[in-house]
Formats: structure tokens, C-alpha cells, sequence
């Protein structure tokens, strides 16, 4: 052994204040988007069956909910609407009395520095559940970006700091960013769900947001889980578009994505740690099989690594708690 040379690499880990000084990936509070679900309705604060610790919330029990996430000192949140009625159209969404315009002016009005996410899309509006115009069973592309324009500015109006559309029509963010600034919201930046998989880990948000397609599936615009390059051609024509933040999503299974993304763009990146990962660790802890706080902060940790600038988690309420613990 006297004539081998080996590395001693782990002179940098013999004390936790020294590893703290040599870590390259920090999470903090400041990373997280915490998404909120608005549902009309008075006195509703329904816990949704599949995600433990996550509500639908009407109006009247919004700012409960708002005032801890900013005791928490998280920055933002994403805001999900679940209308009463629904239409062909998802008149609901681009309704200026809409839910999320309502709870837009809602937060904006107590907590003015409270930067709020307005989920763009139609699919908790439409009473087929896709995310866009249908005709027969086809979803047409060109005519749903008129609408989505429309809920756009109509969330900016309401005050949305943010507009962040997910509904992976072609052209959708050329379209919205014409229609902002046609409208006078030149300032409100984009955040685009540029990479976005036809995913089995979104089957608990389509509870919480009532939204599950009534026939077929949304494989012929969201991506296939197989495909790498098809996500760096999606990402650069939002960033040609105006996007101004591009979101991968889902997160845990798409780390490699993620960080194909980071290296070829400038923009900032946020991961989207979506419903299904959050069950899944959910009913692991409850059934004793994991450490909660370990995994959580363990998977939060290798989204920034892997690339994420931001993360949209429902784990951001914990994460802050268990941050703060250290």
C-alpha cells in the first residue's frame, strides 16, 4: 500500500460544517413554488384523497393557506381554478369573475408581495377534460391559442405576476406573448411548460383538479416519455418564442431532461415535482417504509442539481419547516 497513490476524498467530509463548505448544491426557500387548488364554493377545504396534507380551497379559506406559506417565507404560488360549471369551451378560465381571476385579486390584495402563478390552460374548464378546442375527438390546435390568449389576459388583469401555460398547443407562447402585450402586460413574463410528458404521475392532480380527459388521452400534444431531442425542440422554440422561464415537467423521472435543457438554454429552469411523486413519498412515509423528511429534501436536492433554478412542489411547506430544523 506504501507504493500506491490514492485520493483521499474524504478529508473533505469529517465534519458536517465542513461539508456544508464544500457543498456544491444548496436548496433553499426561496427555490420553491407552492401550488394551491381555488374551488368555488363557500367553507370548502376538501383534502384531496390521493395527495395527504394538500386542499381544495374556496375564497373564504384561501388566505388561511396564503398567510403560511408567507410566514414560510415562500415567494410564490401556482394557482389551479375548479369552477362549478364547466363548458366545450372552458368558458371559466378566461372569465374575468373566474375563480383564479378572483383569487388572484384575493392574494394580491393582502399580500401585494406575494408573486402568483396563473396556471394558463382550459382543462379544468372544459367538460371533456382536454386541455384545448375539440372537434369529435380531435383537439384542434389553432383555435384553442385564441382562447388561451383570452384566459391570459384575463389572469393578467386580475393581477397575475406571472403567467405560466401548460397546455402544449404549438405556437402557444408566441401567441400569448402577442396577446399580453397587444393588452398592455409587456411586463409579465412567461413561464412556460416548455417540456411536458404525457406522464401516469400526473393521476393524483387530476383528482385535485377535476380534470381526468372524458375520452382518449393527451398523448397526441403532450410528449412521450421516450423521446430526449423532441424536448430540446420544444424548449427552444418557447425560448425563440419569448418564453421567459421554461418549466420540465414531471421532475423526478426527467432529471436527465432537465439537465440537457439547462445546458442549451439561458433562461431560467424549474422543475415541476409534480402529483404522483409526491403520492408515492406520501404513502411510503404513512406506511413507515421511508424517511419523509430525508427522501423529500434528498429529491428536492437533485432537481437543483440535475438543473432546476425554481421547483413547483407540494412537498414546499415541509421542505422550508425541515430546512429551517438544520
Amino acid at each position: 500500500m506504501s507504493n500506491y497513490q490514492f485520493r483521499r476524498n474524504r478529508r473533505l467530509r469529517n465534519s458536517n460544517t465542513l461539508r456544508s463548505m464544500v457543498r456544491e448544491t444548496v436548496l433553499q426557500k426561496e427555490d420553491f413554488i407552492y401550488p394551491i387548488f381555488v374551488i368555488e364554493g363557500e367553507n370548502v377545504k376538501n383534502e384531496i384523497s390521493s395527495m395527504p396534507g394538500i386542499f381544495q380551497l374556496s375564497l373564504d379559506k384561501l388566505l388561511e393557506e396564503v398567510e403560511e406559506v408567507v410566514s414560510l417565507g415562500i415567494p410564490s404560488v401556482l394557482l389551479f381554478g375548479i369552477p362549478k360549471e364547466k363548458d366545450a369551451v372552458g368558458t371559466g378560465a378566461y372569465d374575468d369573475e373566474g375563480i383564479v381571476q378572483l383569487a388572484t385579486k384575493l392574494i394580491k390584495k393582502e399580500y401585494p408581495e406575494l408573486v402568483v402563478i396563473a396556471d394558463t390552460c382550459l382543462c379544468e374548464y372544459t367538460d371533456h377534460g382536454h386541455c384545448g378546442v375539440v372537434h369529435g375527438e380531435n383537439v384542434l390546435n389553432d383555435p384553442s391559442l385564441e382562447l388561451l390568449v383570452k384566459t391570459a389576459v384575463s389572469q393578467a388583469k386580475a393581477g397575475a405576476d406571472i403567467i405560466a401555460p401548460s397546455n402544449m398547443m404549438d405556437g402557444f407562447v408566441i401567441s400569448i406573448r402577442q396577446g399580453l402585450d397587444a393588452a398592455g402586460f409587456e411586463h409579465i413574463p412567461i413561464m412556460s411548460y416548455a417540456v411536458k410528458y404525457a406522464s401516469a404521475y400526473y393521476g393524483p392532480f387530476r383528482d385535485a383538479a377535476d380534470s381526468a380527459p372524458q375520452f382518449g388521452d393527451r398523448k397526441t400534444y403532450q410528449m412521450d416519455p421516450a423521446n430526449r431531442m423532441e424536448a430540446l425542440r420544444e424548449a427552444e422554440s418557447d425560448v425563440v418564442e419569448g418564453a421567459d422561464f421554461l418549466i420540465v415537467k414531471p421532475a423526478l423521472s426527467y432529471l436527465d431532461i432537465m439537465r440537457d435543457v439547462k445546458n442549451n438554454v439561458l433562461l431560467p429552469i424549474v422543475a415541476y415535482n409534480v402529483s404522483g411523486e409526491y403520492s408515492m413519498v406520501k404513502a411510503a412515509a404513512q406506511n413507515g417504509w421511508i424517511n419523509e423528511k430525508q427522501i423529500v429534501l434528498e429529491t428536492l436536492t437533485s432537481m437543483k442539481r440535475a438543473g432546476a433554478d425554481l421547483i413547483m412542489t407540494y412537498h414546499a411547506k415541509d421542505a422550508v419547516r425541515w430546512l429551517e430544523e438544520k
